[in-house]
């Protein structure tokens, strides 16, 4: 497949205040494309174009869950950005709590974001792609997404998802100009785990200690990973792991689809325990 072309050309980036999505638009910036950041955080996302001086930048500031704010925002971009070629949604959050623990509203809250959020703004902007001679859609759904522990259901039920609507959506555009790919990240040390939510029915230090062994966990740097997902953006890859973890997993779970978490449990142990006192 012929690689796609970025420069000079406009990529739509989610999630771009901060973390992966910020990264990735330093990183496209400095490799001469055009770009549409779109983020909730309206003061973050406006520190992040601020600093990409050499690129031409239009900022939006949405809420994903909100459909109609999404596809205002998409008619936007398109009269901004005439033709536009590559979308990388990497808009998300975490939740931590096991079922017990968790209302509906929680999971539901985490699930907008993750899953609709990410479904809602490829619906919106797939016609403008489609109007390009050639354009790629690339969705970040996560370790997690191969693999589900414990602990964390709705993050790994939204990345599911995502992962299924990528691999659907790639099938349904066969023979169109769009590309679809997903990107499944490991240990990427953007904070998503420390400064993400988790159930109210946690105690709030018995939450940081689960987070914090989590994050000592992460060993990818995000710029790293921004390389990473950039390069298959180009190339317009269906499918790339981001760090070594996501390798391991990969591998793992094709090797044991039932017994893998026999094998993860004990290294996430303090990580997934939200229910034992803190000291």
């Amino acid at each position: 497949m012929t690689p796609l072309d970025l420069t000079g050309r406009t990529t739509v980036v989610t999630g771009a205040a901060n973390g992966m999505g910020a990264e990735i638009a330093r990183l496209l910036a400095a490799q001469g494309a055009h770009l549409a950041l779109v983020d909730h955080d309206s003061q973050a996302l406006s520190s992040v174009a601020a600093g990409l001086t050499d690129a031409t930048v239009t900022t939006h500031v949405v809420d994903l869950r909100d459909d109609d704010a999404v596809f205002a925002a998409s008619a936007d971009i398109s009269a901004a950005h005439p033709q536009i070629n590559a979308l990388i949604t990497c808009a998300g959050s975490s939740m931590l709590g096991d079922i017990e623990q968790l209302t509906m509203e929680e999971m539901r809250w985490l699930v907008d974001v993750n899953l609709w959020g990410t479904v809602s703004i490829t619906k919106a902007l797939l016609p403008a792609l489609k109007r390009a001679p050639a354009a790629h859609i690339t969705h970040l759904a996560s370790i997690y997404a191969l693999a589900a522990p414990a602990g964390r259901i709705p993050y790994a039920l939204s990345k599911f998802a995502v992962r299924g609507f990528s691999e659907a959506l790639r099938h349904e555009l066969e023979g169109t100009s769009v590309t679809v790919g997903a990107v499944y990240p490991a240990g990427v040390r953007t904070g998503i785990i420390l400064h993400g939510r988790y159930a109210a029915a946690i105690d709030p230090a018995v939450a940081a200690r689960a987070a914090a062994a989590q994050a000592a966990m992460y060993h990818t740097e995000p710029a790293a990973a921004a390389a990473r997902i950039v390069q298959a953006t180009r190339r317009r890859r269906a499918r790339t792991m981001v760090g070594r973890e996501a390798r391991l997993v990969d591998v793992l779970t094709r090797l044991s689809p039932v017994g893998y978490w026999r094998i993860m449990r004990r290294p996430l142990r303090e990580a997934i325990d939200t229910t034992t006192p803190a000291d």
